[in-house]
């Protein structure tokens, strides 16, 4: 199982290695390396020196002066921006889609975008949002995506929406989720000195259904790795792009 991929096709080819799946979590863009600032869609485009610009923004939270970066390098393209974004995506996602293995189940990341993804998954790949598949004789529940926030990624929705998905899903053995629960322990990222955003209505999913594990990433360098809540196991399966090493599910 892996979350955060963040354009590391080459260990993500070796994801699935002896597994009977790989689950994928979303986050497969890497738009800007918070590590290594000269990797990504916006270095490509700006340079490391605006990107490393644009991180010292966002983790001291002015978010209007990041915008503002934005808008005057973006202005500054000679193409718009939402052909420039997407012609990278493409090329990221025809890499990262071949490296799947067969089978993989995944869901979208708050940094993906969605309507892209049929275009390349293979037959082998399924992905889910709101949706239960059984694997391995469990039932597993998907729901990608992530909440508002200032950040303003690609594929942020409601709480209203999320919410809906979390209860279409109902009971299941395994939740898998893209962001993780609404508790601190689990959204404080420990580098980036903040908390994300979890979800109260999956928490809530949590105490009503109490599956046997609650699976997430979004979150690079949490407080906490692991937790119970009550009966379930809730686990942040790591940052892939990061360690190259999927999170491993035995049952």
């Amino acid at each position: 199982m892996v979350s955060d991929v963040h354009g590391n096709a080459e260990a993500l080819a070796r994801a699935g290695h002896g597994a009977d799946a790989l689950i994928c979590l979303g986050d497969l863009i890497l738009f800007l390396d918070y590590a290594d600032h000269s990797r990504g869609i916006f270095p490509d485009l700006f340079g490391a020196r605006n990107a490393s610009r644009l991180v010292e923004l966002r983790t001291e939270r002015r978010f209007d002066e990041a915008r503002e970066l934005g808008a005057r390098l973006w202005g500054d393209l000679d193409t718009d921006r939402a052909t420039a974004i997407e012609e990278a995506v493409r090329k990221q996602y025809a890499e990262l889609f071949a490296a799947f293995p067969n089978p993989t189940y995944a869901t979208y990341g708050n940094v993906d975008m969605p309507a892209l993804w049929s275009e390349y998954a293979r037959p082998g790949t399924t992905v889910l949002d709101g949706q239960r598949a059984e694997i391995g004789g469990l039932v597993f529940g998907f729901v990608g995506g992530g909440l508002k926030s200032p950040m303003r990624t690609p594929y942020e929705i409601s709480d209203e929406e999320y919410a809906a998905k979390i209860e279409a899903v109902g009971e299941v053995d395994v939740l898998c989720t893209h962001i993780p629960p609404e508790v601190p322990e689990l959204v404080y990222d420990t580098v980036a000195r903040r908390f994300e955003r979890g979800s109260r209505a999956l928490l809530d999913a949590i105490h009503r259904t109490r599956p046997r594990y609650a699976l997430f990433g979004h979150v690079h360098q949490p407080l906490v790795r692991r937790m119970r809540i009550g009966a379930t196991e809730c686990v942040n399966v790591g940052h892939f792009a990061g360690s190259g090493t999927p999170w491993v599910l035995e049952w």
